[in-house]
């Protein structure tokens, strides 16, 4: 299933590019003989291709990941997460956000996979505070029952945990894609990476109060 979907997708994206390139090529070359309707329409093709076009992306990103080998070694999940929050914050500089990361967290993992995983964390937690004034996110661990949580946590959007067996399955969204883009797969790339490793991973949040996500990952002792 697999292989089939990474085909699928794959064999996908020539056509796709085909009918963007072509209808942003007849939006400019005769944009002046189109109707104000005929430029809103040829518009709407260009944004379905290139929410398409994202959503072929995740489908080969998920694929990928379930077929990548492994590497294991320790891996500075700080400076991941830092690298993330300025990637972030450069994206949008007028927006004020505080950001907790705590330092020296440290894991036994595959570091491309499990960076995958923090940046999709943290994408969330950036996307669902933008409508928040005094928006956090922090990023640290807490020690249970001898084993490290790590956890992702802001005070944005929240949801309903009567929903909360929705928030791992690919292209399930919570909310509204016109109050927040996305393609439902970022969780869902999380669950692989996490499963991936033999870790665990869910969520806990409040409609309108935020949300934190916690995970585990092989001892680093």
């Amino acid at each position: 299933l697999e292989s089939y979907s990474y085909s699928i997708a794959h064999d996908l994206r020539a056509p796709l590019r085909s009918i963007t390139s072509f209808s942003q090529i007849v939006l400019a070359d005769a944009k002046d003989k189109l109707t104000t309707e005929d430029k809103d329409n040829l518009h709407r093709v260009i944004n379905a291709g290139k929410h398409m076009a994202k959503l072929i992306d995740d489908i080969l990103q998920l694929s990928r990941i379930t077929r990548e080998e492994l590497s294991f070694e320790i891996v500075n999940l700080s400076k991941i997460a830092e690298h993330v929050k300025h990637q972030l914050s450069s994206s949008d500089p007028d927006r004020q956000v505080t950001w907790d990361i705590q330092a020296d967290m440290f894991a036994l993992a595959d570091p491309r996979l499990v960076e995958r995983a923090i940046e999709n964390l943290l994408d969330n937690a950036w996307k669902y505070t933008s409508y928040t004034n005094d928006a956090k996110i922090s990023f640290g661990s807490v020690r249970k029952h001898s084993e490290t949580i790590y956890f992702v946590r802001d005070n944005g959007a929240g949801f309903d945990m009567n929903y909360a067996h929705k928030l791992f399955a690919t292209f399930q969204r919570l909310h509204s894609p016109r109050d927040f883009s996305g393609s439902g797969v970022g969780l869902a790339i999380v669950l692989r990476v996490i499963q991936r490793h033999h870790g665990r991973v869910w969520g806990e949040g409040e409609a309108g109060k935020g949300a934190v996500f916690y995970f585990t990952l092989p001892s680093s002792a």
